[in-house]
């Protein structure tokens, strides 16, 4: 089955299984200092090029697992190698449950946590969540007959970006997906073959180097960034390049996926891509004991979502599809689109009304979700064969957003991540008063672009708390050059309440433990200090 981002509807059938699936974690990288010395054993130039312009150093979680484990591990009777993860030190395994569970008599196995939450010594029993699964300097000005793809990419103001040059070059998008045929042959992707900008790909379903293979959804979600073909259809980076990766299984769904994901994003990692777009999610499986329940859509239960919240640690972008469950008794987004760092893009239609498909918040732990919105409803897009079709979902909101990202840190190539995620919040419609439909809205990625290269210096003026009047979190958007401070908030009479630091990664404060009503802010550091009022509803 398939969890793409697609507006259809699928028939779930329960099955027995006697396999189990589980992921065993490994507690030790003892062959760690090797790769230290040479981090080209791990990584390309560009990836460490990256890091160094984001000032991220190299970790443990950037060493490879030590192979003999995985070769003790595999060497057992029974057990089924699935994938590895080197950032989470883990392995995906499948067999008995029996067997799986003496695998913890290795000396170097932490701990095995098994995709059916309910064999887990410490887990409690909980109600599964049935949500519906969904198929899965001036510039010579430039314009570019974009056809009937104009809207999708005018909305976002993207044709000012284009018409100055902004169109993705130097920038390297990852698309995580199904399958890619057609894109080696079809009209719409002759620019990219032409001008290399297809860099690679691997099928981690099949572990084989074809990617032009599978189901066509991740062709239509290229289509919508690299697609070109005059008065028809223009991608939002038609310039860029990209890794094409398979990590979904069209026959199955299974937790597995998740592990070929976040396999494929280490790989991504180590290209030096810059961008990771996913139009995939995962909720319910085949096997009803794996899926998640909507306590966990929290940013850090889930594989995918501790492997993508890594990922935006590494220094890159990742943007998720929201879903398309907003029709259903169970609207929430999937995974990994909750995770904290991971900008997930909700559906608007083109007279920027939310779609009643596209999946809401928040994420269970009470964040704003989903993060933006582009148009995902009668999207221009390629099929396989070149053909220009419309089709719907926030499979194609996603990707339509993730191009204009590239064309966004183009035009402010010394951003960090975490800076270029910043701007494209701020830029959006909603951004003071920001809901769980909408998120922060739709983005403007012209005024992103002038906003990130007017402040290179610091500016005391620049400075946001957000949402006022709040519920239950409120979120502090620092001025630029200013990396941490700390946030006292003090009773109407004067008495403390709660202090904490918050730095540009973790903006966020909770208000939880606070009665309703007025309370005084102070936000302080060395260069730095903020005082005003916040109400608590």
């Amino acid at each position: 089955m398939r969890k793409f981002y697609l507006f259809l509807f699928l028939l779930i059938t329960s099955v027995g299984f006697s396999q189990e699936d589980a992921w065993v974690y490994f507690n030790a990288k003892p062959s760690s200092q090797p790769y230290f010395d040479s981090p080209l054993k791990m990584l390309s130039q560009r990836a460490l090029d990256r890091r160094m312009i984001q000032n991220i150093v190299l970790d443990s979680k950037d060493i490879p697992i030590d192979v003999s484990y995985i070769n003790q591990i595999k060497a057992v009777a029974g057990i089924t190698f699935m994938a590895k993860s080197k950032w989470l030190n883990a392995i995906h395994v499948r067999g008995t449950q029996a067997i799986v569970n003496s695998l913890t008599a290795f000396p170097f196995v932490s701990k095995v946590d098994f995709a059916n939450k309910l064999l887990n010594q410490t887990a409690k029993i909980a109600k599964l969540s049935k949500i519906k699964k969904v198929n899965k300097s001036k510039k010579t000005k430039i314009n570019y007959a974009y056809g009937t793809s104009a809207n999708q990419i005018q909305m976002l103001n993207g044709q000012l970006l284009h018409q100055q040059n902004y169109t993705g070059a130097g920038k390297i998008i990852a698309v995580l997906d199904a399958g890619f045929p057609g894109v080696n042959t079809a009209l719409p992707f002759q620019r990219l073959r032409d001008n290399n900008q297809i860099l690679g790909g691997y099928n981690f379903v099949l572990r084989n180097p074809d990617f032009y293979t599978g189901v066509s959804h991740g062709t239509s979600v290229l289509s919508t960034m690299g697609g070109y073909k005059e008065n028809s259809l223009v991608g939002t980076a038609p310039d860029a390049s990209y890794y094409l990766f398979i990590t979904e299984d069209d026959t199955s769904e299974n937790p597995v996926e998740e592990s070929l994901w976040v396999e494929a994003a280490e790989k991504a990692d180590s290209l030096g891509v810059d961008i990771i777009n996913t139009s995939l999610g995962y909720f319910e499986y085949d096997n009803p004991a794996y899926s998640h329940t909507y306590s966990e859509m929290n940013g850090t239960t889930a594989f995918i979502s501790r492997g993508a919240e890594i990922a935006f640690s590494r220094g890159m972008i990742v943007l998720a599809s929201a879903g398309n469950s907003g029709g259903t008794a169970d609207p929430y987004i999937g995974v990994p689109a909750d995770a904290v760092s991971v900008i997930a893009v909700g559906a608007v239609n083109s007279s920027k009304v939310l779609t009643s498909f596209s999946s809401v918040g928040p994420s269970s732990d009470i964040r704003i979700k989903p993060d933006v919105v582009a148009q995902g409803q009668s999207d221009v897009l390629s099929d396989e064969f070149g053909n220009i079709i419309v089709a719907n979902g926030t499979s194609f909101s996603s990707p339509i957003m993730a191009g204009m990202v590239a064309c966004l840190w183009q035009a402010n190539p010394s951003k960090t991540n975490v800076e270029i995620r910043q701007l494209l919040l701020k830029s959006a419609d909603r951004f003071t008063t920001p809901d769980n439909q909408y998120g922060y809205g739709i983005p403007d990625f012209n005024l992103a672009v002038n906003n990130g290269l007017s402040l290179n210096t610091f500016s005391k003026d620049d400075f946001i708390i957000y949402p006022n009047p709040a519920i239950d979190f409120i979120t502090i958007s620092l001025p630029v050059g200013l990396d941490s401070a700390m946030v006292s908030i003090y009773s109407i009479s004067g008495q403390k309440v709660l202090d904490k630091e918050i730095t540009i990664e973790s903006p966020s404060i909770s208000l939880k433990a606070l009665s309703k009503g007025m309370y005084v802010y102070k936000v302080e550091s060395n260069s730095f200090f903020k005082r005003g009022k916040i109400i608590k509803r």
